[in-house]
């Protein structure tokens, strides 16, 4: 049974593998690999309307899982109805139970795969699916999926793009992979970001703009366009990323003139280190500090593809041992008075809240925005640094001898990173080695440069001027 022609050669032959396994009843478990933006979306609702068609008389029942319900499978629920549609179906179909779709006698059912949903019970005549597999618990999919699909020997499908080396994809790509070596069976399916652009002017396009975004080194350039797993974590920032961080302009303290946009990213210490002297920073080098990481923007680095600045860093302050409230004019006064920040990105997490509060309140709530760290915002915080790295929009300043340059690059290469599931990552210096004050006071600086919007469009500000 031929494919629809809508789709493309790569697409046809993931297609006919699958429909080959589901009309001669092999039940084999395929992994399909296709880079972002692809097209797996689109192969998995053509072939259940295929499916819905030849067994609509017969009856039975197609099962998709996805991550979430809300947007995941509603997303594919809505793609089913359009390309039922689309093939002349408009008055046939029937929705059942706001996650069902029926065609005559034959059931595409849609179910979450997150892990507090209940799907014990349903069964997978036709087709089983497993929609971003590199986000679905291995044994969630053991326990309740894999078994709907027992008793009739279930074709399955585990869609995706590639993530750690630890996921339900990556394993079930692994198997086949061994399986194809031993009996020649093509089960395992993958096409990166090169393949797809053949197809595809403006995909190419668009890609090329991602990769000078976010640099070829990037973990979700790597993951969903180069479909090539991470190797469950390591150190951050390689010495190839550390060697692009280095800048060569001067520190500074305090701005030379000119008009200039300066922003700043603040770490804040714990509250239940403070009250002890600043002295004890050389006894107690781990001590959790509060630093200040200031920046100059430049602006001749922007292009069409990447409208964000480079952002310079000429500055750092540094307490250790210091109660909050003490710091508060201090960084008033650098904030405002010596660099006249035009934006300040803070961690407002626990205690840092009242220094937060502060600042909003001194300086203004258009200027000071609060970041409370969470295991999402934190990864999109990495992720934002590494892309900054990577395409060269964040320097430090040159070797000047000072404490703070040498902590600043023991964090750069003391920190490490941890992939999680659903694309995240966690980066961070082991806490028995030491602390990560001035790694997450840099990523906040970088955070407050991506967001900035400059109020006039006028004059640079160049590396030499700062």
């Amino acid at each position: 049974m031929p494919i629809t022609n809508k789709l493309r050669s790569y697409q046809t032959a993931i297609g006919a593998a699958i429909l080959d396994s589901i009309l001669h009843r092999k039940g084999l478990t395929f992994s399909v690999e296709i880079a972002r933006q692809g097209g797996k979306n689109e192969l998995s609702a053509q072939i259940e309307v295929l499916l819905l068609t030849l067994f609509a008389a017969r009856g039975g029942n197609g099962v998709k899982g996805a991550p979430t319900f809300k947007p995941q499978t509603i997303i594919s629920m809505q793609r089913l109805r359009e390309r039922l549609n689309d093939a002349g179906f408009s008055d046939f179909w029937v929705s059942e139970h706001g996650y069902i779709i029926r065609l005559g006698r034959a059931r595409q059912l849609f179910l979450s795969a997150d892990r507090s949903s209940h799907v014990v019970g349903a069964t997978a005549h036709i087709l089983l699916e497993i929609d971003e597999a590199q986000d679905v618990a291995k044994d969630k999919f053991a326990k309740e999926f894999k078994p709907m699909g027992a008793a009739t020997n279930v074709t399955t499908v585990l869609y995706g793009t590639p993530w750690d080396d630890s996921t339900l994809l990556e394993e079930t790509k692994q198997v086949n992979l061994e399986l194809e070596r031993k009996d020649g069976i093509r089960r395992h399916f993958s096409y990166d970001w090169q393949e797809v652009a053949k197809h595809n002017p403006d995909y190419l396009a668009y890609v090329e703009g991602e990769r000078q975004r976010l640099g070829e080194s990037h973990p979700l350039f790597l993951t969903q366009y180069c479909l090539r797993p991470l190797a469950g974590g390591g150190g951050f920032l390689s010495g190839s990323q550390r060697a692009q961080l280095q800048g060569s302009h001067a520190r500074r303290r305090r701005p030379s003139g000119g008009k200039q946009a300066f922003v700043a990213g603040i770490d804040i210490a714990g509250q239940a280190e403070e009250g002890e002297d600043a002295a004890l920073r050389a006894l107690k080098p781990r001590q959790d500090s509060t630093v200040v990481t200031i920046g100059g923007l430049d602006y001749s680095v922007c292009d069409a593809v990447v409208r964000q600045p480079r952002l310079l860093i000429v500055e750092h302050r540094w307490w250790t041992g210091k109660p909050h409230a003490s710091l508060y004019p201090q960084l008033l006064d650098v904030l405002k008075n010596v660099w006249g920040c035009s934006r300040v990105v803070v961690d407002s997490t626990g205690v840092g809240q009242g220094v937060a509060s502060f600042l909003e309140s001194s300086l203004g709530k258009s200027a000071v925005v609060p970041f409370q760290f969470t295991q999402s915002s934190k990864s999109k915080l990495g992720f934002g640094l590494l892309a900054a790295v990577n395409a060269g929009r964040v320097k430090m300043y040159s070797a000047d001898g000072s404490p703070e340059y040498q902590q600043f690059w023991w964090e750069m290469e003391h920190a490490r990173s941890a992939y999680r599931p659903n694309q995240t990552v966690n980066f961070f210096v082991d806490p028995a080695e030491g602390h990560d004050d001035f790694l997450m006071s840099l990523a906040l600086a970088v955070e407050a440069a991506q967001g900035y919007e400059p109020r006039r469009a006028k004059g640079h500000v160049r590396e030499a001027d700062m």
